[in-house]
């Protein structure tokens, strides 16, 4: 936690804690809050894009990859889970993947440079007509911007779910899903990336069983 006292510039979540004197009740209500705001201030039309792309992806039979750091790497795995298994759709599956879940790969590549492990995994990976969502509450991992830039060389669309400003993440990408708060705030940033993701989740597996 940052000293109150060093006069750094406090996020909204510092200020929240602050002002609760340590109180948790009165935190747990600010961080409440907090979550309801930037709920209520997200992009409906970009989560419509996001549907509509991997919706695209599915009908074209290419991949839908997912990648982030820390608990944004926990974020992937889920969402590859949920489009992917979570839909129920093998007939015409969506085929999503999260390049954060083989350990011995990560590892191999670490080891020769930790900013490579995404890199090199889509240079094995990537095909024509693939997406490529990063997730980052910063937009500013060395990791993700290197294998966001190869895949946009290659003619891939970059779709980023990012937080704060957005940093580089959000400047390089076709689109993005941003939620807009000060730095540091990585609990509710995170939060509502999961929270994008049960409700794309959910929708695409009630389209699924609609449509059959």
């Amino acid at each position: 936690m940052v000293n109150f006292l060093d006069g750094e510039e406090m996020n909204e979540v510092e200020k929240g804690f602050k002002d609760a004197n340590g109180d948790f009740k009165g935190f747990a209500k600010f961080y409440v809050n907090r979550l309801t705001t930037l709920l209520e201030g997200l992009n409906i039309d970009s989560l419509d894009r996001f549907c509509s792309d991997i919706l695209e992806a599915r009908e074209n039979g290419k991949k839908i990859i997912f990648m982030g750091n820390g608990g944004s790497a926990a974020t992937a795995s889920h969402f590859a889970n949920d489009i992917g298994i979570g839909t129920r759709e093998y007939d015409k599956p969506f085929k999503a993947l999260s390049v954060t879940d083989n350990n011995a790969v990560i590892t191999a590549i670490a080891n020769d440079g930790y900013e490579n492990i995404f890199l090199y995994q889509l240079k094995l990976y990537l095909e024509p007509g693939d997406i490529v969502i990063p997730i980052s509450a910063s937009g500013n991992s060395k990791n993700l911007l290197l294998a966001c830039e190869y895949a946009k060389k290659q003619g891939n669309k970059v779709f980023s779910l990012v937080g704060f400003d957005g940093g580089e993440l959000l400047k390089m990408s076709d689109d993005s899903i941003h939620i807009d708060t000060t730095k540091g705030e990585y609990g509710p940033v995170e939060d509502l990336h999961m929270f994008c993701d049960h409700l794309v989740g959910n929708y695409l597996y009630q389209l699924m069983r609609m449509q059959k």
